[in-house]
C-alpha cells in the first residue's frame, strides 16, 4: 500500500517526465527508509517491489546529470505549484551538508558549518514555495559565504520559468548592499531580515522624539541607508519627528525598513543578555578565562566591561527588522513581517531533508554524483512534501501506517485468492486524502 501511494505522489507531481524507473526507486526508497543507494534494494525487496539491479540505480545517477533530472524535476515541481498553489512569494535560505571524508577538493570544502563541524562540505541553496514546496536548489563550494548563494539560485529559476514579478524573502544572512541591488535591478520584490546592529541607526528618529520605550507588537514603517556609509539627505533625519515613507523616486539611496516590537521577544533576548553580561563580569573579575566574550573590552592589557554597548543593546530588545523595496501602498507592514514569518516553512524543508529524508552525511566524493544524489534528495523532498499537504500527516505516520500494509496473493487448489491487511482507520483517511485505489477484500 506504501509503494502504491507513493507512486501514486510521484505521477501526480509529473515526475514520470524522467522516463526513468531505476531512478524513481531510488527516491521513493529513500522516503520509505533513507539509507545508502545499495541499501535501498533491500528496502524494495521488503516491499514486495520489482526493482531494477543495483547497478542500474547506479546507472540513473549518471544519467541524472546527462539529462538533467534537476532540470525536468523542477519543472514539474514549479506546475505543481503554480496550479495547486501561489507563486507570487517564494523563500529562500541555506543549508550546509557534510561528508564522511578526511580531504578537501574542488567542491568539497571545510567551511562555516552551520552543524559547527569541520569536516568538508557543501553548500545548499533551496527555494521554496510559501507552503515549504521545493522549487529549486543549488549547490556550492563548501567554503562560500552564504550572501553570494541567492542570486544565482534566482536567476535560474527566473531563467528557467521566464518569471519578472515575484517576492522573495530570505533572512538576515542574505542582507548585503549587492544582494539588494542585484534583485531590485532584475525586477524582483524582496523582504530580507535585518540586523539588529542596524536598528540604532533606522529608528535614530523614534528614538530622539519618543525615547526607547515600545509597546508590545508596535511596528514603525521607516527607511534605511542602502550602504551603512551612506550620507545621503533626508535620510533618518533625526531632525524630522514623523518617520519618512519610503518611495523609491524619492529615495533612491534608501530601502523601505520595517522594525516591530514584541514583549516576549524582548523578554527572552533581556534573558539571553543577562547571560553574556554575568560571563563578561566573570571574566573581567579573573574568574574565568578571557576569550574575548560579548562586552569585554581590553585596553594597555587590562579588560573591563564594556557599559556603553550593553546599554545600547538593553535599548534594542525586543525589535526585529526587516528590508523590503516594496511600498507601503502594495503591501503593509503588517503582511511584510507575516511574509518573512513564513521562512519556517523552508526551515522545515531543511529540517525534513537532514532527518526524515538523512541527506548527509553524504558518502560521494565526485561532483557529478553528489549532484545527483541532491537531485534524488530534492525530488524525495517534493513527493514528501506534496503527501503532506494532501493528509495533514507527517511523511514519517504517513509510512510508519502504510509499511506493514500488503496485499498478498495465494494460490489454493489451482485458485488464486488475494489477501490483505485489515485498515485501519488512519490507512483509510491517507487513501481518500491520496485517491490511490486498494481494492478491499
Amino acid at each position: 500500500m506504501l509503494w502504491e501511494v507513493l507512486s501514486g505522489a510521484y505521477t501526480r507531481l509529473g515526475f514520470d517526465v524522467l522516463g526513468d524507473e531505476a531512478f524513481k526507486q531510488l527516491v521513493l526508497a529513500r522516503i520509505v527508509e533513507p539509507v545508502s543507494k545499495a541499501d535501498s534494494v533491500r528496502v524494495l525487496d521488503e516491499l514486495g517491489v520489482p526493482h531494477a539491479s543495483l547497478r542500474s540505480m547506479f546507472r540513473s545517477l549518471a544519467r541524472a546529470k546527462e539529462r538533467d533530472y534537476r532540470g525536468l524535476v523542477a519543472g514539474a515541481c514549479f506546475a505543481h505549484a503554480a496550479s495547486h498553489g501561489d507563486l507570487s512569494l517564494v523563500l529562500y535560505d541555506v543549508t550546509t551538508l557534510y561528508f564522511e571524508a578526511e580531504h578537501e577538493d574542488d567542491l568539497r570544502k571545510v567551511g562555516y558549518s552551520k552543524e559547527r563541524r569541520v569536516d568538508p562540505q557543501v553548500v545548499v541553496g533551496l527555494l521554496v514555495d510559501r507552503d515549504g514546496f521545493p522549487l529549486e536548489i543549488g549547490c556550492f563550494e563548501g567554503n562560500t559565504a552564504e550572501t553570494t548563494t541567492i542570486g544565482p539560485i534566482i536567476k535560474a529559476f527566473q531563467a528557467r520559468h521566464s518569471l519578472s514579478d515575484i517576492v522573495v524573502v530570505a533572512d538576515a544572512g542574505m542582507l548585503s548592499a549587492s544582494n539588494l541591488r542585484e534583485l531590485d535591478e532584475a525586477g524582483l520584490r524582496f523582504i530580507v531580515g535585518s540586523r539588529v546592529a542596524k536598528a540604532p541607526t533606522d529608528l535614530a528618529s523614534h528614538f530622539r522624539w519618543h525615547g526607547d520605550a515600545f509597546t508590545d507588537g508596535q511596528v514603525i514603517d521607516t527607511i534605511t541607508p542602502r550602504v551603512a556609509t551612506s550620507k545621503a539627505t533626508g535620510v533618518n533625519d533625526v531632525n524630522v519627528r514623523v518617520e519618512p515613507v519610503w518611495d523609491p523616486s524619492e529615495h533612491s539611496s534608501s530601502w523601505r525598513a520595517v522594525w516591530a516590537y514584541s514583549a516576549k521577544r524582548a523578554a527572552r533576548d533581556r534573558k539571553t543578555l543577562t547571560l553574556q553580561e554575568n560571563r563578561a563580569k566573570a571574566v573581567v573579575a579573573g574568574e574565568k578565562a578571557a576569550r574575548a566574550p560579548r562586552f569585554v573590552k581590553s585596553s594597555n592589557g587590562a579588560v573591563s566591561l564594556d557599559q556603553a554597548m550593553l546599554a545600547r543593546a538593553h535599548r534594542l530588545v525586543g525589535l526585529k527588522g526587516y528590508v523590503t523595496n516594496i511600498e507601503a501602498t502594495l503591501m503593509p507592514a503588517g503582511e511584510v513581517i507575516a511574509s518573512y514569518h513564513s521562512l519556517w516553512q523552508v526551515e522545515a524543508s531543511f529540517r525534513m531533508s537532514k532527518t526524515d529524508l538523512r541527506a548527509r552525511p553524504i558518502f560521494h566524493h565526485e561532483r557529478d554524483a553528489i549532484q545527483a544524489h541532491l537531485t534524488v534528495v530534492v525530488t524525495a523532498l517534493a513527493v514528501a512534501r506534496h503527501l503532506q499537504a494532501a493528509t495533514g500527516l507527517s511523511i514519517k505516520k504517513i509510512v510508519q501506517t502504510l509499511r506493514p500494509l500488503q496485499q498478498i496473493t495465494v494460490n489454493i487448489a489451482g485458485h488464486e485468492h488475494l489477501a490483505q491487511d485489515p485498515l485501519p482507520d488512519t490507512a483509510r483517511e491517507i487513501l481518500t486524502a491520496t485517491s490511490t485505489d486498494w481494492p478491499t477484500h
